[in-house]
């Protein structure tokens, strides 16, 4: 284990901080990745979801296969998706052992820091959501995070290896150690909390989507009361890490989220919105991208208004349009690894109370006082933390919060 560490660390330095650079045959003095123990986290799969939450009900397969049918949903589907997940596990951990590197296998729920500290290297076996799940408890920098994908045709995966090691985990396996990968390392956020009555407990969000009445009931617990006093205002590092995303707002998305911001240090601005989205470089492909992306016919109507004020002669193409909304769109995303966040404002109200100077724009510090009445603040879309009147957040980053990953050429 020691052994280990000290070579891996010495292969990241050559590597570079943050870079991106090949290894292989110029690196002949080094062996390569090579881990002795590796925790593989695994999803919880739909049908395991549905089985869990009715099997506490005493109800049998035949009644969970009529209860999914009423509600319109495919049991054999489900059923056929969480036995495709489960071989490419499977083909996973046999990959591993073969190699006989020590692997533990852990569900979602069982995942936990002593894991973390046992491991050499994490596998998120599932889609993105596992491999955001599988990095937020992973605080070394030089502990590498790699996903596969166990279901391609359903997952996205953008975060993961690419599709064809999903079958072939045994290529990766011998990529890595011959050192025929690039290092990445991801950009995340950190959280300081303080203020009155803040609630430093998190609501785990990745079994389920709770309904705004379990989410409340769960934040006004009894036994997180001792996190409620002045004393103990902060400011606390929380100890979670965003590799995608953090977002505040009202628990009832139909109510305005009314907080004061700050961007890099400057003076407070009272605003109403829908929420308040700050994202990594490797979050701007994602729910940012979503939040501020412009469509071709936003586009084309845009530029129908400006020949028309400005008396303007051209075509509008349907090339042109393509192309300007195209080029748009890609300017809202950027490097994993650069150490800058960019903050979304969804749906800002504006009017002679609020106002919103800047609807989204880059930033190295933004800090957050909720004037809200039953808001969250959520990280990666699956650690809630409870952000009312009088808690106030430092979102900002750390170059010591940078995840290490693996990418391999397709």
């Amino acid at each position: 284990m020691g052994s280990y560490h000290a070579g891996l660390r010495c292969f990241m330095c050559l590597a570079g901080r943050g870079g991106v650079r090949p290894l292989g045959a110029r690196r002949a003095h080094s062996d390569g990745f090579r881990p002795t123990r590796v925790a593989v986290v695994d999803k919880t799969t739909r049908y395991e979801f549905e089985q869990q939450r009715y099997r506490f009900a005493g109800l049998n397969e035949e009644d969970l296969k009529e209860i999914l049918a009423l509600k319109g949903s495919n049991y054999n589907g489900l059923l056929e998706r969480h036995s495709i997940h489960t071989k490419n596990v499977q083909h996973v951990i046999d990959s591993l052992r073969n190699e006989g590197i020590e692997v533990k296998l852990v569900k979602r729920r069982e995942y936990d820091e002593e894991t973390v500290r046992w491991a050499d290297a994490i596998i998120s076996a599932g889609g993105d959501g596992t491999m955001l799940l599988a990095a937020c408890k992973v605080m070394d920098r030089l502990k590498p995070v790699i996903g596969v994908n166990t279901d391609p045709e359903r997952s996205e995966g953008h975060l993961c290896l690419p599709v064809q090691y999903t079958h072939s985990f045994p290529e990766a396996l011998q990529k890595l150690y011959r050192g025929e990968f690039r290092w990445q390392w991801r950009e995340r956020i950190r959280l300081y909390l303080e203020g009155t009555g803040i609630n430093l407990t998190p609501v785990d969000l990745h079994e389920q989507q709770l309904s705004l009445e379990q989410h409340s009931r769960a934040h006004r617990h009894d036994f997180v009361s001792e996190h409620k006093s002045d004393e103990d205002s902060g400011p606390h590092l929380l100890p979670v890490r965003a590799l995608n995303e953090v977002f505040i707002g009202e628990s009832l998305s139909s109510r305005a989220s009314y907080y004061e911001i700050s961007v890099d240090d400057g003076p407070w601005e009272k605003q109403k919105s829908s929420g308040l989205n700050v994202c990594t470089g490797t979050g701007s492909k994602a729910w940012s991208y979503n939040i501020n992306k412009m469509s071709s016919q936003a586009v084309e109507e845009v530029l129908k208004i400006a020949k028309k004020q400005e008396h303007l002669d051209f075509p509008l193409s349907r090339t042109l349009i393509e192309k300007v909304t195209e080029e748009y769109n890609d300017s809202l995303i950027y490097n994993p690894d650069e150490p800058k966040m960019l903050f979304s404002i969804r749906e800002p109200i504006a009017n002679r109370v609020f106002s919103s100077s800047r609807q989204r724009g880059f930033s190295s510090k933004i800090c957050v006082r909720s004037r809200c009445w039953d808001a969250c603040m959520v990280v990666d879309g699956g650690t809630s933390f409870e952000f009312n009147d009088g808690a106030i957040v430092s979102i900002l980053m750390d170059k010591d919060d940078s995840l290490c990953t693996v990418l391999l050429d397709e």
